[in-house]
């Protein structure tokens, strides 16, 4: 089991390579943890980085579900 931190799901949320990493790795059977903090750390500093680099704040909620069900299996 790997347990992620607010960083990592940050970056999992805003590029590729982190989530391909996590989603080549769950699919090889490797765990993912990430306690609830992880997700109130995002859910907190992802709005001002995705305002700063342009992106839509519309698939926020998405990806950190997406996010909560890879680290919850």
């Amino acid at each position: 089991m790997i347990v992620l931190d607010a960083n990592i799901v940050i970056r999992a949320v805003l590029g590729r390579r982190v989530r391909q990493l996590i989603d080549t790795y769950a699919a090889q059977g490797i765990r993912f943890f990430a306690p609830d903090v992880v997700f109130d750390d995002a859910e907190k500093y992802l709005p001002a980085l995705l305002s700063k680099r342009g992106k839509p704040l519309t698939d926020l909620p998405a990806s950190l579900q997406c996010m909560r069900t890879l680290s919850s299996r």
